[in-house]
């Protein structure tokens, strides 16, 4: 029996504590706190785990420097001591990087005021990464070749941190944390009615895969589903303080455009923030920030144009980016929160990503709005405190609910990759360590994977060329990582379906060996239904 199908099970057999709506990252990490604090938890999500906006994103974890405009100087101190806790609790996945900022002839501002802008954000940060520098024309230059420095007038060097993997994998690990702590969750679950009687949540939800019903019952339900949070509270009769507007951001995927590892940032033509982020071997460009009526978005062609023009204005470049050199898409909707009552004056440009957690007391009722990445350590606290003040006690209140394993388990990791020379094996493709990758990815559970290619020399092999993932890794996921559909391991679990060309990753015979290990006798249908839903580019 799969996890999935042994969880689906469950949902109807059982009685929660707290139910939550939708596997994003506020969805996740609530799931991680409660459930490590002794509630039983389930979870479920209309698709897959962080399919939408925490597949999206542009893997930072940042103080968000672009409200010290603004003047919000309490929000971006509490993002920047929220990403230094996250740098702290996962200090391989959450790291370091420089970004190096150039300003244009005419810009709005001085170079001197955006310097002096970085040293408030890196007081603000308590000082808690590098310190920054301006930089006249010639040092920008030095420092990266790539930037076209022809209008040019200077820069600044600061620091902030970004996820050395992929935003998907990074709140997959919390549910997979959940669920290690008796999380009942599952994907491609919809919630279709939800009923307060009496004391509980009476919730009617579709399998999406088998096109059945399920009752599932919970003391608390919480709405963690993003863009999506107003139309569901609608059905349910929930009245809120806040709503949603939203913001479209799309980033482009191209082979790597320089060597160096640092974050350029730019000010696109319309103003706004524009980044060349590495990607390993690739470079992620964008993004876009377009208001959007809705939460269904797609990239549009001018979209494409927009970031590929930009690209080409502020760059030197061999050749000029054009839209075959585009490998992958990604677009999602920024959630912004906004009070009922500001809904006439609201600047949704100037908007920040700042939740809010709206309670309905008499019906234990909870709605997240907003949120970022950088934030998701505080919304987990917050829903902890939040359930336990509706009449929930926590039984293990005060249990660390987040963090890598303790030092003691990566030691022994380390010693056993040491013994088995893992660095060394053929399958170490990049420049990264393949002990820190597994380790980053997976934490105790590559322990695993190490008695795995013990056992198995073949787990050890590649099985996509240049993807960068063992074969072992993919048997892993198919038992721990409730793999339901391909582009669930190929975009989400992986970044696979980022990096490899399309093309090439459907001609590569390794695929269907990996649709064998994931879905058994199901990989023809499970190749062909991924396929078929390709979208033409």
């Amino acid at each position: 029996m799969s996890l999935r199908t042994h969880n689906l099970a469950r949902l109807e057999q059982e009685t929660f504590d707290v139910l939550i709506l939708g596997g994003g990252i506020n969805g996740a990490v609530s799931a991680a706190a409660l459930s490590a604090r002794g509630l039983r938890v389930a979870l479920i999500d209309r698709s897959d785990f962080a399919a939408e906006t925490s597949s999206n994103s542009s893997n930072l974890a940042w103080g968000g420097i672009k409200y010290l405009e603004s003047g919000e100087l309490l929000l971006v101190e509490r993002l920047c001591q929220s990403r230094n806790r996250l740098k702290r609790a996962y200090p391989s996945t959450v790291q370091e990087i420089r970004f190096l900022a150039t300003l244009q002839k005419g810009f709005r501002k001085p170079a001197w005021m955006l310097y002096a802008g970085t040293l408030l954000y890196w007081a603000l940060g308590r000082f808690h990464t590098r310190a920054p520098r301006l930089l006249s024309r010639r040092q920008l230059r030095q420092r990266e070749a790539v930037i076209d420095d022809t209008r040019a007038v200077g820069g600044v060097e600061y620091s902030d941190c970004y996820l050395q993997d992929n935003d998907a994998r990074f709140t997959f690990n919390f549910i997979r944390a959940a669920m290690d702590h008796d999380c009942v969750a599952a994907t491609y679950v919809e919630a279709q009615r939800c009923d307060w009687i009496e004391d509980h949540w009476a919730v009617e939800a579709q399998d999406r895969e088998a096109d059945a019903r399920l009752q599932i019952r919970a003391r608390v339900l919480i709405n963690a589903c993003g863009p999506w949070v107003d139309s569901l509270n609608r059905t349910a009769g929930i009245d809120t303080r806040h709503h949603h507007l939203f913001s479209k951001g799309v980033h482009l995927i191209v082979d790597r455009i320089t060597d160096g590892n640092r974050i350029l940032t730019f000010f696109a033509s319309d103003g706004r923030l524009f980044f060349v982020i590495p990607m390993g071997t690739k470079t992620c460009i964008g993004t876009t920030d377009t208001q959007v009526d809705h939460p269904h978005a797609r990239v549009e062609d001018t979209d494409r144009q927009f970031i590929l023009d930009n690209a080409n204005d502020l760059l030197q470049l061999e050749k000029p980016l054009t839209t075959a050199a585009i490998i992958a898409e990604r677009c999602g909707v920024r959630p912004l929160a906004v009070a009922n009552d500001d809904q006439q004056r609201a600047d949704w440009v100037r908007l920040s990503r700042k939740h809010e957690i709206d309670i309905d007391i008499s019906r234990r009722h909870l709605s997240i709005y907003g949120g970022k990445l950088t934030d998701c350590l505080n919304v987990g606290d917050e829903i902890c405190r939040a359930v336990s003040d509706l009449g929930i006690p926590l039984p293990h209140a005060s249990r660390r609910w987040y963090g890598e394993p303790h030092i003691s388990v990566y030691r022994e990791y380390l010693h056993q990759a040491s013994l088995m020379q893992l660095d060394g094996m053929t399958a170490a493709s990049s420049s990264e360590k393949l002990s820190s990758r597994l380790w980053r990815r997976y934490g105790a559970n590559a322990l695993e994977l190490l008695d795995g290619i013990r056992s198995n020399p073949d787990w050890g092999e590649l099985l996509i060329e240049n993807a960068e993932y063992l074969r072992g890794e993919i048997e892993l996921a198919a038992r721990r990582e409730m793999i339901t559909r391909l582009d669930d391991f190929l975009r989400r679990r992986s970044k696979i379906a980022q990096v490899v060309p399309r093309d090439e990753l459907l001609r590569s015979p390794g695929l269907y060996k990996a649709c064998v290990i994931l879905f058994g006798d199901q990989a023809e249908q499970k190749l062909k239904a991924y396929v078929d839903a390709m979208e033409p580019r």
